[in-house]
């Protein structure tokens, strides 16, 4: 196992990478022995104290194990995955633990966040690719594919969530963040006909398909509803009796609450509440928030079985409607 060593990444974390990808690629096999300390000291031409460094890395991963007897040696099939999310959220960790719980002990999860950082997320997937056996990501935009994820082997990568540009070859479990989302306000429209007025609390700023807004405005128009859209946080000028906020960021939703709490206004009969993104801290807030969401945890769970079996996947996940109290 030759390497040709850079100055972008420690050569401690260059070897393990190497000895991980080997064992991932079925080039060393369970069981296998790797060179001594010494042996690898002056294959790779590095200080005994990087390899050690590195094989100590490897121990820690479950990758290799030592006995006096044996030297170091390959304990397990290697099957990392690269789990790269948008930001941390309750519904998102939801997702993570049902993907992690429903993977083989075998697997090891890197779970990495992008931020809506487009630099930071090219940065993670440059050097990301070839150190994992699969991808499961979710794009830093819902209407462009990431040039940098086409160097990705289509049947190693998974695409989360957004979706709304040409996936021809990849599989993907994503949500639809329009019709959906209408099909959504057409369930609820025996309910939301008790209110005088519907707004839509959607700041520029807020990371989410502003696709949203058209099918909204589209439901508004024909069932004759007064509403709003909200782009502008400075805009803000507090809640008015009668009207149902729809709020993706919890920024919002808090601000809502705390509005109407402060006009003695009551949630679900003065004013409704519907949050974007159901969280179990819902259920409990003001007797009960209502939410328009998928089921994260599902998509979790599919998206480990896509990771075990290798076999494509092209699914949207469906976008639900949960009544609580707060409408």
């Amino acid at each position: 196992m030759s390497i040709k060593f850079t100055h972008s990444i420690s050569k401690v974390r260059q070897i393990a990478d190497t000895i991980s990808l080997s064992v991932m690629d079925g080039t060393l096999k369970t069981g296998d022995n790797l060179p001594s300390i010494n042996e690898a000291s002056s294959h790779y031409k590095v200080s005994r104290d990087t390899v050690f460094k590195a094989y100590n890395e490897l121990k820690r991963s479950g990758v290799i194990d030592s006995t006096p007897q044996k030297g170091y040696f390959v304990k397990e099939e290697v099957n990392k995955v690269l789990l790269l999310l948008d930001t941390y959220t309750a519904f998102k960790q939801n997702l993570y633990q049902r993907f992690v719980a429903n993977l083989p002990d075998n697997y090891k999860v890197d779970l990495l966040f992008h931020q809506y950082n487009e630099q930071l997320f090219e940065t993670i997937l440059r050097e990301s690719i070839g150190r994992y056996s699969m991808y499961v990501v979710m794009n830093f935009s819902n209407e462009k594919l990431s040039d940098t994820l086409k160097s990705i082997p289509s049947d190693k990568l998974l695409l989360l969530d957004f979706g709304n540009f040409d996936k021809t070859g990849y599989s993907y479990i994503c949500q639809d963040f329009g019709e959906a989302f209408y099909n959504c306000l057409n369930d609820a429209k025996s309910i939301l006909s008790k209110y005088n007025r519907l707004s839509f609390v959607f700041p520029e700023e807020v990371s989410h398909p502003v696709s949203t807004i058209e099918f909204f405005k589209k439901f508004c128009s024909e069932n004759q509803f007064a509403s709003e859209v909200i782009r502008s946080k400075k805009g803000w000028k507090g809640v008015e009796s009668g009207t149902v906020y729809f709020c993706i960021d919890v920024d919002d939703l808090v601000k809502v609450i705390k509005s109407a709490d402060a006009l003695q206004l009551k949630i679900g009969k003065d004013v409704g509440v519907i949050a974007y993104n159901d969280d179990p801290i819902l259920e409990v807030i003001k007797n009960g928030i209502s939410s328009i969401s998928v089921d994260f945890g599902l998509m979790g769970e599919k998206a480990a079985r896509f990771v075990v079996t290798k076999a494509e996947v092209k699914e949207y996940i469906p976008t639900n409607l949960t009544v609580r109290n707060s409408v």
